[in-house]
């Protein structure tokens, strides 16, 4: 039987390959037990993120809000209080017992004062020099009295007086939110001295 001849049953059946699919790559499939968050599209994804941020912002304004029931208030020191009884003082000492609450205590024949222990250059604490009788500043070298006036370094004007009294119960008291310049003449104001004999 010749080529020609075949009939069409007994032609062998040609069949073409099937290619197989592409297959992705381990790293991208989906895990068999995944919940659900690796499926989340674009709509779903910007969803969850608005809700978070307004639920964020709820959370935060309301902090806020309970913040504001409770100011922050700053306890200071009071600024008047007793420093003791006048023959708790030497006559014509400068005393530097109160000084870290920034005073000094100077009890002369006639009575008492108080200077605040600032320098009114820039602000730092002079030092009492009792050998020298003169209150220095450690900063830029001013100089000043024991009365507090100024006499040398580049500070432009003397130390400030605090107000100082005596109480009914017999002590000195001195009230550091007022003060008495002497370049305005209020050395001399009831207040920034008080008279004493012993």
């Amino acid at each position: 039987m010749t080529t020609e001849e075949q009939t069409p049953e007994d032609k062998p059946e040609l069949k073409i390959s099937e290619t197989p699919a592409p297959r992705k790559p381990k790293q991208d499939r989906t895990p068999e037990n995944d919940p659900g968050l690796w499926r989340m599209g674009r709509k779903n994804f910007f969803s969850y993120s608005a809700w978070l941020a307004f639920f964020g912002f709820i959370g935060i304004s309301t902090i806020g809000t309970l913040r504001m029931m409770f100011p922050r208030i700053l306890f200071e020191p009071t600024k008047k209080f007793k420093v003791g009884l006048p023959n708790d003082y030497v006559l014509g000492e400068v005393s530097e017992k109160y000084i870290e609450k920034g005073i000094w205590i100077i009890r002369e024949v006639t009575g008492f004062y108080a200077l605040i222990a600032i320098c009114t250059h820039l602000g730092c604490t002079p030092r009492w020099l009792p050998t020298e009788e003169k209150f220095k500043c450690p900063c830029h070298g001013s100089g000043y009295y024991k009365n507090g006036v100024n006499f040398e370094g580049p500070t432009p004007r003397p130390l400030e007086r605090a107000s100082i009294s005596i109480t009914e119960d017999g002590e000195i008291e001195v009230d550091l939110s007022i003060k008495f310049l002497y370049e305005k003449g209020e050395w001399g104001k009831e207040g920034s001295y008080f008279g004493f004999t012993a």
